[in-house]
């Protein structure tokens, strides 16, 4: 197996893994105000998500940057629940039926430019753990590269995954889209809550 694959699988494993439930309740969150017709969008606010997190996991592990553990680990909750309470701001909302204004195109708007900066937090996130990976390589430029395309991949499968039970939930039950929103918004920011109460009390 080349170097590039065994980067890939283990980028793809270290956030398709329940080990990294932090990374997926945030994902969890990120995709709850969409459907699956959506899925163009949610494309466009995973990959603004990777671009984020790709650069300070680069700019981490070859230690330009740095941070305490114990900082990120604080953040990374706090980014959760401040998505959480975006999908609470917007989900009593519903378009109007003669509301004929275009949608923003796909790459733009606030919750692509969030979703990078929230990337970059959870990119130092995934930086220790790719330290001990490389050891003492000093330019892992194809590890780094493979890594992200494998956390990339599992991302995209994981918010395929959410917005497949997402259609399921909607047209099987007859649940309301907002009902749907609120509920797995709820329960992201209750996880959240019990990561950053654990966090600031060293539980």
């Amino acid at each position: 197996m080349s170097v590039f694959q065994t980067y890939l699988q283990l980028g793809f494993f270290h956030i398709f893994n329940l080990r990294a439930y932090d990374h997926l309740v945030f994902l969890l969150a990120l995709c709850a105000p969409y459907v699956l017709q959506d899925w163009r969008r949610v494309v466009a606010l995973v990959t603004s998500f990777t671009v984020g997190h790709s650069l300070t996991l680069a700019l981490a592990t070859r230690r330009i940057v740095a941070f305490p553990p114990a900082v990120i680990e604080t953040l990374i909750p706090i980014t959760i629940l401040l998505t959480c309470l975006g999908n609470f701001w917007r989900a009593p909302r519903e378009p109007r039926r003669n509301d004929t204004r275009r949608p923003a195109p796909v790459w733009l708007g606030w919750a692509n430019l969030l979703a990078a900066v929230f990337g970059l937090i959870h990119g130092l996130g995934f930086s220790n753990y790719l330290r001990e990976l490389l050891g003492q390589n000093a330019r892992p430029v194809l590890e780094l590269l493979a890594f992200n395309v494998g956390v990339e991949l599992g991302q995209l499968l994981i918010v395929g995954l959410i917005l497949l039970v997402g259609f399921v939930v909607l047209r099987g039950f007859r649940a309301t889209r907002r009902d749907w929103v609120l509920v797995v918004s709820g329960a992201a920011a209750g996880i959240a809550v019990v990561l950053l109460l654990n966090q600031l009390t060293g539980a």
